[in-house]
């Protein structure tokens, strides 16, 4: 890994760049992804938009198990990964993160600005009347509407549900939102199939034209969602520097590649380009 680490060290060192990250990065806090070295095979279809407003047996199913998965969810700390995202965003040479996980996980490290592409899972939203609450206050009134309920959890997935069986799910009880008393909840989330708020994709790709270079991590560029960003810059003649375990559907366009653990890589990024004070290494520019 060292000449692509050290490689890798030097184009980042010149600052302009944009993150891209992806459900790898999220490992070590314990949430697993679906195709790295810890993923979790789902074996049920994502939840859709349609299902979720039109069902609501599917709609119960849901509650019944993100009611579950979001207790490992609100656990999670950032990792070594998020903290150096977050010390290269302060020392000046990551501009902005774009991140393709539901977690919050980047902004709980200090990381800012962030644009959650799919929006996130502390955050709920009524699709009747607009009102937006905390995920506590719906995890309150939930616990509160079912009493008990628990089941054995196997594994959590990256989208913050569980697996469970349809038995284990008949007696759940929703809940409508707390302000209009009817209305439907949803988390804020781009649910499978649905479509990213056009002003949220136009920020990203805006981003990416004035990025300088663009850093994936962990991600394996799968969906066309986040892939189209690394399109875009490739296009752009913008380096594309991916640092993932495992291959990508973008490996054919970066200029750098390295296939180590994050865990170990950004921390040894930050070390090596970022100082005391998060003043940056090279003296392009410091930050106080």
């Amino acid at each position: 890994m060292t000449g692509s680490f050290d490689a890798v060290a030097g184009l980042l060192a010149g600052g302009g760049v944009v993150v891209l990250s992806g459900a790898g990065l999220s490992t070590d806090s314990g949430i697993p992804d679906y195709r790295g070295p810890s993923g979790v095979a789902r074996r049920h279809t994502p939840m859709t938009l349609q299902a979720f407003t039109g069902d609501a047996v599917a709609r119960r199913r849901y509650w019944a198990r993100s009611h579950l998965g979001w207790r490992t969810i609100a656990g999670a700390t950032p990792n070594g990964g998020h903290v150096a995202v977050a010390r290269l965003q302060r020392g000046g040479l990551v501009d902005a993160v774009i991140t393709q996980n539901v977690d919050g996980l980047h902004t709980a490290a200090g990381s800012a600005p962030v644009v959650e592409l799919h929006g996130r899972l502390d955050e709920v939203v009524c699709l009747d009347c607009g009102n937006r609450v905390g995920r506590q206050e719906v995890d309150r009134r939930l616990r509160e509407a079912n009493p008990g309920f628990a089941a054995a959890v196997a594994a959590v997935n990256p989208d913050g549900d569980v697996d469970l069986a349809d038995a284990q799910v008949a007696g759940f009880r929703p809940v409508a939102c707390g302000r209009c008393r009817t209305g439907m909840l949803k988390p804020d989330v781009v649910f499978f199939g649905e479509t990213v708020p056009a002003a949220r994709v136009a920020t990203c790709f805006d981003l990416v034209e004035r990025a300088r270079v663009m850093l994936v991590l962990g991600s394996s560029l799968t969906v066309l969602s986040g892939r189209r960003f690394v399109i875009r810059a490739a296009k752009r003649d913008i380096p594309v520097v991916i640092v993932n375990q495992g291959p990508t559907r973008g490996d054919g366009y970066a200029a750098l590649r390295v296939d180590a653990p994050l865990g170990v890589v950004l921390p040894a990024l930050a070390d090596r380009l970022v100082v005391a004070g998060d003043a940056l290494v090279g003296g392009a520019a410091a930050c106080g």
